[in-house]
């Protein structure tokens, strides 16, 4: 499964910024992309506006729930 994550590069080493899902001494395929400190901050607003958005969603039922039969109509 791949994943995307940003990582920064200190003494000759890159250091995630989160755990990683692997396995010990798994070898691993990398391509590297430089982040420009606008391209973080970017991310960071968008992440934001994301959170936001959600919050503001009603993800609630306003009325009586559906019953069994109902929700699986046998005709």
């Amino acid at each position: 499964m791949a994943q995307v994550i940003e990582a920064t590069y200190s003494h000759g080493m890159l250091r995630p910024d989160v755990p990683l899902d692997l396995q010990e001494s798994q070898r691993v395929r990398l391509t590297i992309e430089p982040l420009s400190p606008l391209d973080r901050q970017k991310r960071r607003e968008a992440l934001a506006r994301l959170k936001e958005g959600s919050r503001s969603m009603n993800f609630r039922s306003t009325g009586p729930l559906p019953s069994r039969d109902e929700l699986h109509d046998r005709d």
